[in-house]
């Protein structure tokens, strides 16, 4: 039997940029087309964004990101984390 996962799971899963931008989307109304069209980018990059996908352009992260008015930023992480 297949379990679900949760929200929580899903996030952790994809990583803070995907999960963003997919609630920002689907806040915003859009479907990943609409998205894909109002941002210029293509449907499948917003697919492997939202995926998670780790080894996408940055620049059209930010194109993405810049659409729903967000950035990407450097953040020094806690010592735990280094």
């Amino acid at each position: 039997m297949k379990m679900r996962r949760s929200l929580e799971q899903i996030r952790e899963e994809v990583g803070p940029v995907a999960w963003s931008v997919r609630v920002s989307r689907r806040e915003a109304g859009l479907s990943q087309e609409d998205l894909a069209r109002h941002a210029g980018v293509g449907l499948r990059f917003v697919r492997e964004l939202e995926q998670g996908k780790t080894t996408l352009r940055l620049d059209k992260v930010q194109q993405v990101l810049q659409f729903f008015g967000q950035e990407l930023g450097v953040v020094a992480l806690p010592e735990d984390r280094r």
